[in-house]
Formats: C-alpha cells, sequence, structure tokens
C-alpha cells in the first residue's frame, strides 16, 4: 500500500539554478531542456527546498514536509544520453541547519527514510558527468505496510 505523493517539477524561475554557460528551454512544466557543454562534475544544477526564507529569496518551498518514521521512494524522471549520467541528493538539516544526514541517488527508482533529527531537507540535482539532459519530474511517495518489505529486501 503506497500513501501521499508529490510531483516535484522544476520552476521557471532561475534561482538556485546553474546558469553559467547553460541554454535552458522550457517546453513544458514537465519537459525542462537544460544544455551546458563546458560544466564540470559535481556542479550542482539545481535545489529544490523544503524550508525556504520567503522575506529574503521571494520564492515557497517546493519539497513536502517528511519525517523520519516513514520511508518514501523516490523516482526520478530525467532523459539524457546513456553515457552520461545525473545525480540526485538529498541533504537533510537539524533545526540548526546542521547535515544530519545525506542519500546519492543514481537509480531511477530508490527509497530512503530521513535521519529523525530531520528538520528540514534539500533535493540538488547534481552533474554526473552530463552535458545535456530533459527533465521532467521528480516523484516523491510515502511507503507503507506491504512495500516496507520489499524496502528491506532492497537494502
Amino acid at each position: 500500500m503506497t500513501g501521499e505523493k508529490w510531483i516535484i517539477y522544476w520552476n521557471e524561475y532561475s534561482s538556485n539554478t546553474y546558469l553559467y554557460g547553460s541554454e535552458i528551454t522550457y517546453h513544458a512544466k514537465d519537459n525542462v531542456e537544460y544544455e551546458n557543454l563546458l560544466m564540470p562534475p559535481r556542479t550542482v544544477i539545481k535545489q529544490w527546498f523544503s524550508k525556504t526564507n520567503y522575506q529574503a529569496h521571494r520564492i515557497e518551498p517546493s519539497l513536502p514536509i517528511i519525517d523520519g518514521e516513514r520511508r518514501y521512494r523516490v523516482t526520478v524522471h530525467i532523459d539524457c544520453p546513456e553515457d552520461e549520467q545525473w545525480l540526485i541528493e538529498l541533504i537533510f538539516c537539524d533545526k540548526y541547519d546542521a547535515v544530519a544526514g545525506r542519500i546519492a541517488i543514481r537509480d531511477d527508482v530508490s527509497y530512503f527514510q530521513c535521519p529523525l533529527r530531520t528538520y528540514s531537507y534539500r533535493m540538488e540535482l547534481v552533474n554526473g558527468g552530463m552535458t545535456r539532459f530533459r527533465f521532467h519530474y521528480v516523484e516523491i511517495q510515502e511507503v507503507e505496510d506491504e512495500q516496507e518489505e520489499k524496502f528491506e529486501e532492497a537494502i
């Protein structure tokens, strides 16, 4: 049985996006084309946050509130050439903004549970050695009951 599901899109505003030498085309909210031939590996291309300072940055949180007692499934919908690789990192912070844990996601479907101390978190799309890709969306879904057994087996 699965729980609540959230879809995270690449918003059209360019804050928290690596722009230097980048060409970004917004075809639709679930179809963003990105190209940068000179971007170094491990560069953070885009960030999403569960907690923001609206007064300072004028952006709203784009990630759902999650807790350390539940398990979640992340499904990544990114198209990139076969010989290139993307990376999604989830960085969990405590109430003092100190990093409480991090998870690297390289597969289309992954499972995670955040640390109990998590107060907020951010999701980063990182260049794993790619020059162009098409971003559709990232889906985060609660995993409940019998699916928890599958989660245990996957570990």
